[in-house]
């Protein structure tokens, strides 16, 4: 598969951690690579990909099928790159990347699923929610989210998370917004709050119940 970067170690981990982009950003996206450089030092190998649209230069993403089976496919090259189960990925991403991957895992399954910035409505359409599938998810669920994110604010969160079958937690990063930028005001710098995304995922993703 082409458009993928691998980090972390090639064997040896009993979990492996998925990583799809948000609607206008790519794999190389500072979310994803700070999150998959935590990692790779918690020796937790990690896949970041490019959906079919943004490896064929087109802005706009594809329909959701095609998402999915792109994810699918991304899914099976981390289990065999990484060399553990399918059932021993977590899968998750940045906003839609975020969406599509627990899209997946409701229905296939997963050992947990990372949403960083997760577009629970668009802005300004609180009544547009994209919470049909959280019923589904059993699997622990990670959120981390800006506090004035325009895509779904704390409260909107909590209250649509008690869907969700699995245990839920949350990374909440003061005064950001969807792309996870403080205001100045909160004395908290983009870099410094991506680190603390990152250290959130790695603490959720060792936490996850060990291979039996």
């Amino acid at each position: 598969m082409n458009d993928v970067a691998h980090q972390g170690p090639k064997r040896g981990a009993d979990r492996a951690v998925l990583l799809a982009h948000g609607a206008g950003a790519d794999m190389h996206a500072a979310a994803l690579t700070t999150v998959a450089d935590a990692l790779a030092a918690a020796k937790i190998p990690s896949l970041r990909f490019n959906f079919p649209y943004k490896a064929a230069g087109r802005r706009g993403p594809d329909r959701p099928p095609v998402l999915e089976a792109a994810l699918r496919d991304a899914a099976r090259e981390l289990a065999a790159r990484a060399k553990v189960p399918a059932d021993r990925l977590v899968l998750g991403g940045r906003s839609m990347g975020g969406r599509i991957g627990s899209m997946v895992a409701a229905q296939d399954g997963a050992l947990g699923v990372v949403l960083l910035g997760y577009p629970l409505h668009p802005p300004g359409k609180a009544d547009q929610l994209r919470v049909d599938h959280f019923p589904k998810l059993t699997m622990p669920v990670l959120f981390a989210s800006g506090t004035r994110d325009a895509f779904g604010a704390p409260d909107e969160l909590r209250e649509q998370a008690r869907k969700i079958k699995g245990p839920v937690r949350f990374h909440w990063i003061d005064t950001a917004d969807h792309g996870f930028k403080p205001l100045k005001s909160s004395g908290l710098t983009p870099s410094v709050a991506m680190a603390g995304v990152a250290d959130a995922v790695v603490d959720f993703v060792a936490s996850l119940p060990p291979q039996t």
